[in-house]
């Protein structure tokens, strides 16, 4: 199943802006209603066996049973009659509410940390719309259950015989998007490796730097940008809170976020295809960037956002059939990619120099150099094991039969 999301500016009038703002406060009601049954039941469950609380104490049956996510859904229509507003929203928008809540329960359960918070107002910024029979997108508008039709920027047209699943609709800094989901019911496998390899090394002093030689310095957004959101911010603190004025100057605030946002993903973009034309085979570190942020250049590694980099360069190297993979990072600037020798250089070293086989090259276009070779070596392993040499005198057809041999 192929699956792709779109995202489209929608323009809708006062009217329909004014419904979206209600159908996202009612969900809002509803996902911090379902929670608190769900903290009630936990806490419920806290309480000592021979004692009570002085302060309070939650009266729940023992016998009541944890408001699991079928129950809560099978509760809804029962909601509605007694609070009407719940009408207004469409009954799988509500059910999505209230799915997302439930995700966010079991992660939580997962991982043992990052128990889910009520959604104070305006934090929630986006509803979904699960289901269509037909193509809701069509002559410049898009329709939507409850709120009408919508005039829509479709920038990039839906490809044939991909059919709209599901519709989210996104509110960034006062301007409305929708994220359209499309599928095609066909299987694509994944691009094998093939032709010209390209190692990238990633850094701040140089943004990236590649085996064959590019170096691409860093842009820098949110520093270039920090003096006029400063200011912006500044002005901000001096507004009267929840007056009008304060608001008018927060949207701008959270505008000029969202414009170095956009500004760093189209750079982000731009590189992985220029990276996609320059080599068939793309190897980059495998390291986890948010270690490295909440160092000492924590602003300057976030301000570079290397781990989306990374994310949208193996997306766009999937769509255009290029390989992608990521290879160990350890000690690839402190070795030689033309003998492999350890070379130890400081960090003020930007030049590397092997004094065994003379080999010269600039820091990071060397690195670059060493993910290439181990990326090389790493395919190369995985194809050798692939094959499987006959050494019973059987062939290949033979031995999976038999159970001993793996069929690739």
């Amino acid at each position: 199943m192929l699956t792709f999301n779109y995202q489209y500016r929608i323009y809708p009038d006062q009217s329909q802006e004014e419904k979206l703002l209600e159908i996202m406060e009612v969900c809002r009601s509803a996902y911090n209603y379902a929670l608190r049954e769900i903290k009630d039941w936990c806490n419920s469950r806290k309480c000592s066996i021979d004692r009570c609380s002085l302060v309070s104490e939650y009266i729940i049956p023992a016998d009541a049973k944890f408001p699991s996510e079928l129950n809560q859904l099978n509760q809804l229509p029962k909601a509605k009659k007694e609070w009407t507003r719940l009408k207004e929203v469409p009954s799988q928008v509500l059910q999505q509410t209230i799915k997302q809540l439930h995700r966010a329960w079991d992660f939580f359960r997962e991982r043992g940390y990052g128990f889910p918070r009520f959604k104070k107002f305006g934090q929630f910024k986006s509803i979904l719309f699960p289901q269509f029979k037909e193509n809701p997108i069509t002559g410049g508008q898009i329709s939507l259950p409850k709120v009408g039709k919508i005039r829509i920027n479709v920038h990039r047209p839906i490809p044939e015989g991909f059919q709209v699943k599901q519709v989210r609709v996104i509110r960034k800094a006062n301007r409305w998007y929708v994220s359209v989901c499309i599928q095609l019911d066909v299987e694509v496998p994944d691009p094998p490796p093939h032709g010209h390899a390209l190692g990238v090394d990633i850094g701040l002093e140089k943004f990236l730097a590649t085996s064959d030689g590019v170096l691409v310095k860093p842009p820098k957004f949110f520093k270039e940008m920090q003096g006029k959101l400063k200011s912006l911010q500044r002005r901000l603190s001096r507004k009267q809170k929840r007056s009008k004025n304060y608001e008018k100057q927060r949207i701008k605030v959270a505008r000029m976020h969202h414009k170095i946002s956009n500004t760093r993903k189209d750079f982000h973009y731009k590189q992985a295809h220029a990276l996609c034309d320059a080599g068939d085979m793309i190897f980059m570190e495998d390291l986890d960037y948010r270690i490295t942020a909440k160092g000492m250049l924590g602003k300057e590694m976030l301000d570079g956002g290397f781990g989306q980099f990374r994310t949208i360069t193996q997306q766009v190297c999937w769509k255009r059939g290029k390989y992608f993979d990521v290879v160990d990072a350890r000690g690839s600037s402190q070795t030689c990619p033309n003998c492999g020798v350890h070379v130890k250089k400081d960090l003020s070293v930007r030049v590397h120099s092997c004094p065994e086989c003379s080999y010269e090259a600039d820091r990071d276009v060397a690195a670059a150099q060493v993910l290439r070779n181990r990326g090389e070596d790493l395919v190369r392993r995985d194809s050798s094991e692939r094959k499987l040499p006959a050494t019973d005198g059987k062939s290949h057809q033979e031995r999976s039969v038999g159970g001993l041999g793996n069929q690739s």
